[in-house]
């Protein structure tokens, strides 16, 4: 899915600026990152809002229009009100086509209701992760990724290394071993193994410091 927000360049700053912006039904933002200066930007409320409400958008390489100048650009931060639905900020960085870029997606779960563990033994899929830090080019970057879950057994999980990655697309991901994406927890017992255990050793470390 592509994505394209028509923005304005902003020349005043601070808060009564932003505030003004506000009550114009405009959202302040930035776009910042190579090859350009950092440049503020406002961007027409309702266009932006509708946008973010799409799961596509958080993690698609998205084409900035401002005043007809387009540039590559990935969402990298929104700051948005407390309890009413309004933006109030917003932050883009420019990508270069020739450069890889980290960015987290989404894992989408498929089949989880004919799955031998669920349909026949009675148990249910645990999301252990729901969604990856990739690397690629911003061309390759895909919307996400999904994860079939229709051979899940009881004492079966799915792995990082098991996800089926588009090509030029690589999962980065911190520490060793090979993450558990998405388990099976048998009706009335317990979960898989890999699963639990950087549970327990999360609660377990607290008191290694004490």
């Amino acid at each position: 899915m592509q994505f394209e927000i028509n923005a304005k360049k902003r020349d005043l700053q601070g808060s009564s600026a932003s505030r003004r912006l506000r009550r114009d039904g405009r959202v302040p933002g930035i776009v910042y990152g190579a090859p350009g200066a950092p440049q503020s930007i406002d961007i027409d409320h309702n266009e932006l809002f509708q946008a973010l409400r799409k799961e596509a958008f958080h993690s698609s390489v998205v084409t900035l229009n401002i005043e007809g100048e387009k540039q590559m650009a990935l969402l990298r931060d929104v700051q948005a009100h407390a309890y009413k639905a309004i933006v109030l900020h917003v932050d883009f960085q420019r990508v270069d086509a020739t450069h890889k870029v980290h960015q987290k997606v989404p894992l989408h779960f498929i089949n989880a209701d004919i799955a031998p563990g669920v349909k026949t033994q009675g148990g249910m899929i645990s999301h252990v992760m729901t969604e990856v830090d990739v690397k690629c080019l911003p061309g390759d970057l895909p919307a996400f990724i999904e994860v079939d879950l229709k051979d899940m057994s009881s004492g079966h999980s799915i792995h990082v290394s098991q996800l089926p990655l588009p090509k030029g697309v690589e999962v980065v991901h911190h520490g060793e071993g090979d993450p558990v994406v998405a388990t099976l927890l048998v009706k009335g017992g317990k979960a898989d193994e890999e699963a639990e255990a950087p549970a327990a050793e999360a609660a377990a470390a607290p008191a290694e410091k004490k």
